[in-house]
């Protein structure tokens, strides 16, 4: 004689599919209503095309960093904190000065950082800056 094991009792498929798709639909509405944080990092204005901005050579203070991060200010090298205050003696006697900063391209990007949120601070409003 043949034995038969018996049958298994399957559970219906369809009521785990219903369960699946109403948690998918739920993350779905989640991320879509979530509000992300995004670091706009630094919002700097263009000059527009239609308006050529004219510097004075006069009005450039020239600062360099160097690939080890020093910092050179027309030529010599000063420290972080003493920028500031170079700075604001400079902006002083000239309001339309425009800093001008020179980056070497192995520069640690912190340090670079440091020099525009000084700036930023100081409410610099001419700033440019090139690669060497």
């Amino acid at each position: 004689m043949i034995k038969r094991s018996p049958r298994r009792n399957t559970e219906d498929s369809s009521s785990s599919g219903a369960l699946n798709d109403l948690s998918f639909l739920l993350i779905i509405f989640f991320i879509v209503i979530a509000g992300f944080n995004v670091n706009k990092g630094f919002l700097l204005n263009l000059p527009s095309k239609d308006k050529p901005i004219v510097v004075n050579t006069n009005d450039i203070l020239k600062c360099e960093l160097d690939e080890n991060g020093a910092l050179f200010l027309d030529g010599q090298e000063i420290k972080m904190e003493s920028l500031a205050q170079k700075i604001e003696k400079k902006l002083k006697s000239q309001p339309n000065m425009t800093f001008l900063l020179t980056i070497n391209p192995e520069t640690h990007y912190q340090k670079v950082v440091d020099v525009i949120s000084t700036i930023r601070k100081l409410k610099v409003e001419n700033f440019s800056f090139r690669m060497k």
